[in-house]
């Protein structure tokens, strides 16, 4: 089974389907075991059958007359064969061999015989499997017919009942862990299934929902180790819940905005065919030219805004100069328009490192912000630095600042000055049209970048006016050095 279908199948399926390779190993282990032990054991038992058969004959051999003489003990050798259950040989000879009573060439064991020391041991004879028992002794007194001084006496059983025990001693270990192992398995079926209870239910809970139930989830009752697993689908369901507010918001306030712009182009062009006077036409189509650009550029700020919130950020290194000089001779026609003085302050070759288009769309919106709205024959700079273990690219301007009120409500969309004391990168302008995108833009981006927006006084930008100054600033990387 490929690793891909095995995912797909049910928990239950899956450790049934782990576990029962397992146990079948463990089991076939453990049967090996029983077969070992069996077969140990019916050895140890049968060669006690044997061991008394030795003892039996050696106790009724006779070497009185010089020859060998036994008496067979037939009363023993009926039992023996009983139990036996089969054939059973015995040997009682000279260790020459010269000398020998029973059956004849019977296996020797294969290590040298102790004086009075029985050996067990599995041989074969004529084609038969036999378990034998050795011993060996000296003669009382030499045979007449010999030199030898040992008597070796041998007795032999076929396995045939030792075999017998031992497979069915087997086959009802196998039985036994075979109803073991399919009990384990229903067992397990059963638990898994009263521990998923749960979970099932936790499914059933979120299959009733309705799309727009951003509710968290109850995890009471749940299995301590799923807890965390819903809690962390808390957590998602509350961000996308923030998420899609803020969509709804934006969708309201652009919706407004675009429906704004576009009643005053209505409007005006109305106006502009009621008129008859060329000059009042003349003066509606110069309007018209205005509100068109101001709603083409918010439009374009609507898409930026909505880039900044969803779009991938695609971080890496770049040059902060060769950025902030794009951005001022994009908006040099601009500046020139309005006599306002542009320029760039950054040191050589500072790198830095973020999101190089999303951080441009930011500062290219500050910049047109401050260009907008600051005084006539006015100064703007673009600035790039690294201090404090922060990233920053600013837009300074050296208007009359804007009012602290607005100033701590920085970044919030679709935000207008009330007063003539808004200018610079950060304001709408007074009576202006803005919607205050600029800034939400800006402030998005750095966020973003988990960094932030801040205004304050331009103090080092030329007079007139204290000026302002926006900055977005982000972490450096570690190690980065400050300039």
């Amino acid at each position: 089974m490929s690793w891909s279908r095995f995912r797909r199948l049910s928990l239950t399926a899956q450790l049934l389907s782990l576990l029962l390779p397992a146990m079948l190993l463990v089991v076939g282990a453990e049967l090996v075991a029983t077969r070992v032990d069996a077969l140990a054991s019916a050895d140890a038992a049968y060669d006690r059958s044997l061991s008394g058969a030795l003892r039996s004959l050696d106790a009724n051999v006779s070497t009185a007359s010089g020859g060998l003489s036994i008496e067979l003990p037939y009363r023993l050798f009926e039992f023996f064969q009983l139990t036996a259950n089969g054939t059973v040989y015995f040997r009682v000879a000279t260790a020459d061999g010269v000398i020998e009573i029973g059956s004849p060439d019977l296996p020797l064991p294969p290590e040298p015989l102790r004086d009075n020391v029985p050996v067990f041991y599995d041989a074969e004879y004529f084609g038969e499997s036999l378990r034998l028992g050795a011993y060996t002794r000296e003669l009382a007194q030499p045979l007449s017919g010999s030199p030898a001084q040992r008597l070796i006496i041998q007795v032999a059983e076929n396995t045939v009942s030792r075999q017998q025990f031992s497979r069915n001693f087997v086959v009802r270990a196998a039985t036994r862990d075979g109803l073991v192992l399919l009990a384990v398995m229903v067992a397990l079926a059963l638990i898994v299934a009263v521990a998923l209870r749960p979970l099932a239910r936790l499914a059933q809970q979120v299959r009733a929902r309705s799309p727009a139930d951003m509710a968290p989830l109850d995890s009471e009752g749940l299995p301590a180790d799923v807890v965390p697993l819903v809690g962390a689908i808390n957590h998602q369901l509350q961000r996308t819940q923030s998420v899609m507010a803020q969509q709804r918001i934006f969708l309201d306030d652009a919706s407004h905005q675009l429906r704004t712009s576009l009643a005053t182009l209505r409007t005006q062009i109305d106006y502009a065919l009621l008129t008859k006077d060329k000059l009042d036409t003349d003066a509606t189509l110069h309007a018209l030219a205005r509100q068109v650009s101001h709603a083409t550029r918010s439009t374009n700020q609507l898409l930026a805004l909505a880039r900044s919130d969803t779009a991938a950020l695609r971080p890496g290194e770049f040059d902060a100069g060769e950025l902030l000089r794009e951005v001022a001779l994009a908006l040099l026609p601009r500046a020139r328009e309005r006599r306002i003085d542009l320029g760039v302050d950054v040191v050589d070759n500072l790198n830095l490192f973020g999101d190089r288009g999303m951080l441009r769309e930011a500062l290219a919106n500050l910049a047109d912000n401050a260009i907008r709205h600051a005084p006539e024959d006015g100064v703007v700079t673009l600035h790039g630095e690294v201090a404090d273990g922060e990233q920053r690219l600013s837009v300074l301007d050296n208007g009359p600042g804007m009012d602290p009120e607005l100033m701590a409500r920085v970044g919030e969309r679709f935000l207008r000055a009330a007063s003539a004391s808004g200018s610079g990168a950060g304001s709408s302008g007074a009576g202006s049209s803005g919607a205050g995108l600029g800034l939400a833009i800006a402030r998005s981006i750095a966020e973003r970048h988990h960094g932030g927006l801040t205004l304050a006084a331009a103090g080092d930008v030329p007079a007139p006016g204290p000026g302002l100054a926006v900055c977005i600033r982000w972490p450096a990387p570690h190690g980065k050095e400050e300039t």
